[in-house]
């Protein structure tokens, strides 16, 4: 198939179109990428953190619930 010289203008010109538009959304995910990197060991530490710390009120509570503590009278 032979295309009109004028075809393959607008061929190249569409191709190049894509490519270019292939590299800008690359650089997008790539600085999404960049961004979740940094985001997400902090977040991953912070739940971390939290759930140590509902862990030890946990067992703080355990240790010092209010039962024990105004339940029955201890004699000196």
């Amino acid at each position: 198939m032979v295309l009109p010289e004028d075809s393959n203008n607008a061929l190249c010109d569409l191709l190049d179109r894509i490519a270019d538009s292939l590299e800008r959304n690359t650089d997008i995910l790539n600085r999404i990428a960049d961004h979740y990197d940094g985001i997400v060991p902090t977040m991953t530490k912070n739940a971390k953190r939290v759930e140590k710390a509902h862990e030890d009120m946990e067992n703080d509570s355990a240790t010092f619930s209010l039962a024990k503590i105004f339940g029955t009278p201890q004699e000196h």
